[in-house]
């Protein structure tokens, strides 16, 4: 939970009071390799904050394929934030790419939060803003770069990511298949 109570006091003032009642209801889970970890459909009741590993954001087209939108590291919250918010079913699932572990904050804790934490309402708008902005940029580069540019890109986004994901799920974040990512990292070699 410390690592949790650290990642909060950078986005805003905690006192101890509040940081002993706004864990008092979270728990650490453990999860394993590929294991669901909030799934599509249900209104989400919770928010993860990762403390170790990689989880990725998936969604289902109409034809059932599996898409990754985002990927979590330590030290980021992650959930269907829209369905979260407006309590209705999640179109996202959160899956692990590796075995880690999270805080669970349920909902109870976020409503606390918002209602009692002196900064609870600006840690709930910066979160907020962070996820806003990222998707925005997303969307941008999905829509303006080219296939190489968005890989080149991807680095910069999640740092490490390479040593940490398998390359399909980056085809799929990339919007591209693992045959063609394989081709732009041997045009990328052949540059060097």
């Amino acid at each position: 939970m410390e690592m949790m109570i650290q990642a909060i006091r950078q986005l805003i003032q905690l006192s101890e009071a509040e940081a002993e009642r706004f864990v008092r209801d979270c728990r650490a889970v453990s999860f394993s390799r590929n294991e669901e970890l909030l799934a599509a459909g249900p209104v989400p009741q919770k928010i993860l904050f990762v403390l170790e590993g990689v989880v990725r954001v998936t969604i289902d087209d109409l034809a059932g394929k599996e898409h990754t939108v985002h990927f979590a590291r330590p030290m980021e919250f992650i959930t269907d934030y829209s369905a979260f918010l407006e309590g209705i079913g999640a179109a996202f699932a959160v899956r692990a790419v590796s075995a880690g572990r999270a805080v669970v904050l349920p909902r109870s804790t976020i409503e606390w939060g918002y209602a009692h934490l002196q900064d609870g309402e600006k840690l709930g708008r910066t979160v907020a803003e962070y996820y806003f902005t990222y998707l925005d940029n997303r969307i941008k580069r999905l829509f303006t770069l080219s296939p190489m540019e968005r890989y080149t890109n991807i680095g910069k986004v999640f740092p490490g990511i390479h040593d940490q994901v398998p390359q399909h799920m980056i085809a799929s974040y990339l919007g591209s298949t693992p045959v063609h990512l394989s081709r732009l990292k041997r045009e990328l070699r052949s540059k060097v």
